[in-house]
């Protein structure tokens, strides 16, 4: 990390990730399923009774840096040192912001269970990370060196503020069809924290000493870390019950009178209990970093910074919530030809983190060709990001694969930036990207068939559970 983004160091975390992905929307894909809880992955007739990914990851990193900063950290991250250009030091109030998520499902499973109640039971394992942050330019100019800095003595230069959070997800789904129109799907999640850092700087003051190469940082602010038994190593990823929480998720889907397909869905909404050995450092001190010029400028900022935060501690237990979200939709499909196989379904979406300030509103266009998809997807944000990117996917009844970046052409730049692309290392774009997204999974066993069309004893046709809840309290309904 030191060697990617150096100026997080000052911060304290790791890049921090909230953002979404939306092209999988009515795709009917093993991941939809997951994601969006009422939409089917088994189509009746056609599709075999088990799904699985058979261990094969399906990944989604969403992430995106907005700032003055972009030339100076590319330049460190790919040509090996900093730039002070494009940074303006001195006037305040001049930030950059670091967004981005993280989703990999390890294992996804899922069974059809019932004809009647078209219903879909499941299990999977997932690793997420979520956060956010903001820093100045000020403190990207600090690894610049004491050049970058005309005056001797500055004040909250270096207000900065940020969060980060890991951890597994084991999770059961259930979805089911309660009548021709009507769809409602559940999933009820054990979490298993992995990491939290938070850190937010309320004041702070530089004073430089040239003559000695040297210069005194003061801050002052609040710190989280969760307990670690030790250094944090690649055995803390493993899942653990030191950190436990708990994340439900509802979805329901309504087909109109005019073939309008609505979803509402309430996603991963919960809670982490980090340990109660974690910490907080309520944190207001100095500390002096030497040799600013020289190459040990990053290591040396490092341990200043570290040295004030780490102090009046306070060991105790914290609960933090995850990025619950609260998303609607809007989806309708048109044939474009007589002989139904050019299909064009575009769905809007609006998505509101619940626990935060983030608002999203999405337009994702997909084209159908046989088996065939190609999908263009824009996206506006609150933080005035306008996205565009596009997804491939090959589909069928008992197969699926797709790839695609929800933020095509900054991908693009970053990716020729690290193959040594000057022209892109030292583009001031409106923000620079790492964004893509790509997944697979199967079906086997018998088909899925009704009566009619049995060539063997089918599925269990009868109601699902929630229908037959619904049942015993209001009747049966002979209408469906």
């Amino acid at each position: 990390m030191k060697k990617i983004l150096p100026v997080l160091i000052l911060l304290l975390f790791t890049v921090n990730c909230f953002g979404q992905q939306f092209a999988q929307y009515n795709t009917g894909t093993l991941y939809d399923s997951f994601e969006n809880l009422s939409q089917r992955s088994f189509i009746p007739d056609s599709s075999r009774k088990y799904a699985f990914n058979f261990f094969l990851p399906n990944l989604s990193v969403n992430s995106y840096l907005k700032g003055n900063a972009q030339v100076p950290l590319k330049t460190r991250a790919f040509s090996g040192y900093y730039t002070a250009d494009n940074l303006k030091v001195g006037p305040g109030n001049v930030y950059n912001r670091v967004n981005a998520n993280v989703n990999n499902y390890w294992v996804m499973f899922k069974v059809f269970t019932s004809l009647e109640g078209n219903s879909e039971v499941g299990v999977s394992l997932q690793t997420r990370a979520e956060g956010r942050g903001l820093f100045t330019d000020e403190t990207v100019a600090l690894y610049a060196g004491p050049g970058a800095f005309p005056k001797d003595h500055y004040d909250d230069i270096f207000n900065n503020t940020g969060t980060y959070q890991a951890y597994h997800q084991a999770s059961f789904t259930y979805r089911e069809k309660l009548s021709k129109k009507f769809a409602v799907g559940i999933k009820l999640s054990a979490l298993m924290g992995i990491r939290y850092q938070k850190a937010t700087v309320t004041s702070s003051s530089i004073d430089f000493d040239r003559a000695n190469d040297a210069a005194l940082l003061s801050m002052t602010g609040r710190y989280y870390l969760n307990y670690n038994p030790g250094p944090f190593n690649s055995h803390d990823y493993l899942p653990t019950f030191r950190n436990p929480g708990a994340a439900i998720g509802i979805g329901t889907s309504l087909r109109t009178r005019d073939n309008f397909n609505l979803q509402f869905n309430f996603k991963d909404v919960g809670f982490i209990h980090w340990s109660s050995r974690s910490t907080v450092y309520n944190f207001a001190s100095a500390d002096t970093i030497f040799n600013l010029s020289t190459s040990r400028r990053e290591n040396n900022i490092y341990d200043a910074v570290k040295n004030i935060a780490k102090t009046n501690v306070t060991v105790g237990s914290f609960t933090t919530p995850t990025n619950g979200k609260f998303e609607v939709s809007a989806n309708k499909q048109f044939w474009l030809d007589y002989d139904n196989r050019y299909k064009y379904s575009p769905t809007l979406i609006l998505s509101k983190e619940l626990f935060f300030d983030g608002f999203t509103a999405a337009l994702v266009n997909p084209f159908q060709y046989k088996n065939y998809v190609v999908t263009l997807t824009t996206a506006y944000d609150n933080n005035r990001v306008f996205s565009l990117g596009g997804q491939f996917m090959i589909k069928s009844p008992n197969a699926e694969f797709f790839i695609g970046s929800e933020r095509f052409l900054p991908t693009a730049s970053t990716a020729l930036a690290g193959l040594k692309s000057n022209s892109q290392i030292n583009k001031n774009a409106a923000y620079t990207a790492v964004d893509l997204f790509l997944g697979v999974s199967f079906k086997f066993g018998p088909v899925i068939e009704h009566p009619l069309n049995a060539s063997f004893i089918p599925t269990e046709n009868s109601p699902g559970f929630i229908k037959r809840l619904y049942n015993r309290i209001f009747g049966k309904d002979n209408g469906d």
